[in-house]
């Protein structure tokens, strides 16, 4: 019967073909991740916003009366209502007088917004105004009436009817 042996000297893989497989197999695994992360294609989607923001109203709470030439300015102030299901950020509120109606019997002549002056029209608001009636607050423009070198009995009992713009 015949024996087979291994003779001792005979040698185990080399450590240079182990190093040489090693670095192939990193190679081929660093090729497929780059070509999986450098990868093309392509795809769509779709997307919504909310619905439209229904306008604000700016609401006077102030009292004006009484204006008259050399008399004091007096201060305007008011808050807003947002009919909106929940807060709208108001940067400014801006004051313009929207007309002037003379009083019932008032003496001939013109009576119109020349007749008076709204300082610091444009205030800043800066805020989110909360969803309801009556909410935030707006302040910082006054009204007076001009003090011309002409009569001004046409104006006597007139309504000022100002108008608010917000952005």
């Amino acid at each position: 019967m015949a024996s087979i042996t291994t003779p001792k000297n005979e040698k185990k893989p080399n450590r240079k073909k182990k190093v040489t497989l090693l670095t192939t197999a990193v190679v081929l695994v660093g090729g497929a991740a780059f070509a999986y992360w450098t990868g093309t294609g392509s795809g769509t989607g779709t997307g919504s916003t909310a619905t439209a923001v229904t306008a604000l109203t700016a609401v006077q709470t102030s009292t004006v009366s009484n204006l008259a030439p050399g008399a004091t300015a007096q201060p305007l102030s008011g808050n807003f209502n947002n009919s909106n299901s929940g807060p709208v950020y108001v940067a400014t509120v801006t004051a313009s007088i929207a007309s002037v109606v003379k009083a019932a019997g008032a003496v001939a002549g013109t009576c119109d917004a020349t007749d008076y002056t709204l300082v610091n029209a444009t205030m800043t608001v800066d805020a989110q105004v909360p969803a309801g009636t009556a909410q935030g607050a707006w302040t910082g423009a006054t009204i007076q009436f001009n003090n011309k070198a002409t009569n001004q009995d046409q104006c006597k009992g007139a309504t000022v009817n100002l108008a608010y713009a917000i952005a």
